[in-house]
Formats: structure tokens, C-alpha cells, sequence
């Protein structure tokens, strides 16, 4: 029986583990945690991600190894390459943990960006700010994720304190960007070369967190050109597995937002709204196996539990809501479960959306869009 290696035993490792089983697949994973998500999914070996010990003992009960979330160290996956096959490989794990490299990599690729300026001191952030114009979003170069890293800087007297606020250090300052809705893109692609991709989702996000998701959108301008940027990227990389590209709706443009080298949580809606979920596709790419059909079968939302469960499963459930609960304690912020529905018209999933959205959060507001930024 084939064994896959997990960096990582979060609540993505947890689905991919799950998704495993179809395929007769066994697990392990590798996190410091005490009890974590995917403890249920296969064995666990506690210990931090750059721990040499642990690192050895995962090689050798694997045939290949993948990571959950991108910010485990470099280093980890290249040690681990010298003994068993890593997928995807060190090179996409480098580029997307560095936003300067990330942001050279898709103007040397022609997928659009904000304008953007590279930030060593302070005297870097005032011209960028002459150049961009206020206000502007100032990022850490690496260690940024759901919103962390990152601030708004509305005017020139707060550039000092934003400066010091995200440590002095290597930083990308952006144009902010006026958007009119937030998609994503997610493809797969197999060691030989067989890419496969999902609809265009669309997406909001509050506090730099992704709350719901909507797929198919049904724009073929957008969908073309996303299709194209993340065929781009797989093909470029050399890339194995899957790869989530965020992007940015301006008028008819396209701004790439960022790329994460592993299964997303905007594509979670596809464990029960696409033919093949991309978990799956993940572990068929990794394993070099043909990659399943990404049709979606339906139309999709996804919302995420954030902070605390609802305890209101039953409602949600009678309301066509599928509950996936991570395991995970409460906390503020924290990613805790998600449901998914999938309906038969865009109609009825927007009407899905508002009732899920008035159960986990009260009456909604008739006069507020929400599918509008």
C-alpha cells in the first residue's frame, strides 16, 4: 500500500487524508501540535517541521511527501528530497514564500499585477508613497497569510509607525486596489504534464479572511484569462499537485493577488460540488496518477466557521448544508469547520447563501448585496 507524507496535520492535511481513502492511500503527517485535525486521518509524528529526527522518520515510512500550508521551511522539504520524492517541489515553496519573488514572477510570466515597490527602509517607503499614491498596502516580504503582515497606510504621517509596526524588515508596499469582486483560480498538474482545473470561484474575504465562496462564475472573459495565468504558472514551475491562484476583478482587468502552492480553502466547495475534489487531484498529481474530472456538478457555496461552531447544525442540515468540523478548540479567528450546499441554479445558490448567512449570523439586511465588496 502506497504511504503519503503530510508536512503538516491541519485541517488540510485532515481533508486530504479523508479524500485518501478512495484511493486506498495511507498517511503520515509530521506536526509539532498536540492533537491535530488530521489526527484522524492517519498517523502523526510530533515534532517541529525542521527537526532532523523527525524529518528522517517521515522519509522512511513514505513513498512521497507533500505539505499542507506554505510556510514550512524550505529547508524541511529539501531534506526530505535527498530521501523520497516532495511534491510540489522547493522551487514553488521559495517563490510563494517571498512576496518580492512571487510579485517578479508573474510580470516575467505577463500575468497582471498592482503596481508595486520593493521596501528596505524608510526612505523606500516614502518614494513609494510619492509614486502610489496614499493610501497604500504595505506587506511583510515573507510569513503573511489570512490578512497577518500586512497594513493600510492612509497617510504620509503614518508611514514611520506602519514602518516599525511590521518590524522595519524587507517589505512590498502595493497600490491598494479598488476591486469589484475577488476570484480565485485552482489547477492541478501530474508529474507528466496532464493539467486539469476548476471553475472560477468567487470569493469574499473580512479582516483578511476568507468567509464564503461561490462557484461557477459564469463570466468566459474572466475564466478565460485565469485559466490561462494558472496554466501559465503550472507550466513554468515544472509544477506536481495543486496550486490556488487569487486574483483580482478590476473593470474587464485581472490583478494577480497571490499564488499558494497547495490545495486552498477557496476550493473547498469541491469535495461536494465538483466531479473530483482537489484533494483527490492533489494526491492522483503527486502519485503521477490520471487526474479526475474538475466539472462542477452543481452550483456551489462555501462558508467558512470562524471563531466559534454554530449551534445550529440540524437548521443547517435541513437547509442543505453539509457540515465539515475540523476537530479544532474555539478561537478567535480560527478556522474552525466550513459547510458547503450546492443548488441547481446561481438563483438558488445566492438564496442559500442569505439563509446560512442569517442562521450563523441573524436577519440579513434585503437591501445589502451579498455579493457585492
Amino acid at each position: 500500500m502506497t504511504t503519503v507524507g503530510v508536512l503538516g496535520a491541519g485541517q488540510l492535511g485532515r481533508m486530504l487524508g479523508l479524500a485518501g481513502r478512495a484511493l486506498d492511500l495511507e498517511f503520515e503527517f509530521l506536526d509539532p501540535a498536540p492533537d491535530p485535525p488530521a489526527r484522524i486521518a492517519g498517523h502523526v509524528i510530533a515534532g517541529p517541521f525542521d527537526d532532523r529526527q523527525a524529518l528522517s522518520a517521515l522519509a522512511a515510512r513514505c513513498d512521497v511527501v507533500t505539505y499542507e500550508f506554505e510556510n514550512v521551511p524550505v529547508t524541511a522539504v529539501g531534506a526530505l528530497a535527498e530521501r523520497v520524492p516532495v511534491y510540489p517541489a522547493a522551487n514553488a515553496l521559495e517563490t510563494a514564500q517571498d512576496r518580492l519573488h512571487e510579485k517578479q514572477l508573474f510580470e516575467r510570466l505577463a500575468i497582471p499585477v498592482a503596481t508595486w515597490h520593493a521596501i528596505e527602509t524608510i526612505d523606500d517607503l516614502r518614494r513609494a508613497a510619492d509614486d502610489l499614491g496614499l493610501p497604500l498596502v504595505l506587506k511583510t516580504r515573507r510569513m503573511g497569510y489570512d490578512g497577518k503582515g500586512q497594513t493600510i497606510v492612509h497617510d504620509g504621517d503614518s508611514l514611520h509607525a506602519a514602518f516599525e509596526r511590521l518590524g522595519g524588515r524587507p517589505l512590498i508596499a502595493e497600490q491598494r486596489v479598488v476591486f469589484d469582486r475577488e476570484v480565485s483560480v485552482i489547477g492541478a498538474r501530474r508529474k507528466s504534464g496532464q493539467v486539469a482545473i476548476w471553475p472560477v470561484t468567487e470569493n469574499r474575504h473580512d479582516a483578511g479572511l476568507l468567509r464564503w465562496s461561490l462557484a461557477p462564475i459564469d463570466d468566459q472573459a474572466i475564466i478565460a484569462a485565469a485559466h490561462g495565468y494558472v496554466e501559465s504558472l503550472l507550466s513554468h514551475l515544472d509544477y506536481v499537485g495543486v496550486l490556488a491562484l487569487e486574483l483580482f476583478v478590476v473593470g474587464d482587468r485581472l490583478l494577480a493577488n497571490e499564488f499558494a502552492p497547495r490545495v486552498h480553502n477557496s476550493g473547498h466547495w469541491t469535495i461536494e460540488g465538483a466531479a473530483t475534489s482537489q484533494f483527490e487531484n492533489h494526491l492522483r498529481a503527486i502519485l503521477d496518477l490520471p487526474l479526475g474530472d474538475t466539472a462542477a456538478s452543481g452550483h456551489a457555496i462555501m462558508v467558512n466557521l470562524i471563531g466559534s461552531m454554530p449551534a445550529i447544525p440540524g437548521e443547517l442540515a435541513r437547509a442543505g448544508f453539509r457540515l465539515h468540523d475540523y476537530g479544532k478548540s474555539p478561537r478567535p479567528g480560527r478556522k474552525l469547520g466550513h459547510i458547503t450546499a450546492v443548488a441547481d441554479s446561481p438563483a438558488a445558490r445566492d438564496r442559500c447563501l442569505a439563509t446560512a448567512l442569517e442562521l450563523l449570523h441573524g436577519p440579513v439586511d434585503p437591501r445589502v448585496s451579498l455579493r457585492e465588496p
